[in-house]
């Protein structure tokens, strides 16, 4: 009983590695590597999402907000105003004027 379980709580964790949280739920998701980092990328008007999905090392939110926020940019072709979330799952504020280029960092 106890290996069945713990069978069924490994698979549970693998299985949901990559679910878009409920804005995204029903959009393909595009993968983007930025400077060694992965992620499924998802974005809906004014928000974007980005699942990072590979194994890294990362202790702060900070190398890999900058990196999620290229890969929303790359993705929606928007301005990344915001990058909110932790080291697994961010969500990005988008400004998609129309004519505005997207910086290159």
């Amino acid at each position: 009983m106890i290996r069945s379980t713990l069978l069924l709580l490994i698979a549970l964790a693998f299985s949901a590695c990559n679910v878009p949280g409920p804005h995204f739920r029903d959009l393909a998701a595009t993968r983007v590597t930025v400077d060694g980092s992965t992620f499924d990328v998802r974005h809906r008007g004014e928000l974007a999402e980005a699942t990072r999905v590979n194994v890294q090392y990362a202790p702060r939110f900070g190398p890999i907000r900058s990196r999620a926020g290229r890969a929303m940019a790359l993705v929606s072709g928007c301005r990344v105003m915001e990058v909110y979330g932790d080291q697994a799952l961010s969500t990005g504020v988008l400004d998609c004027a129309k004519n505005r280029p997207v910086p290159h960092d």
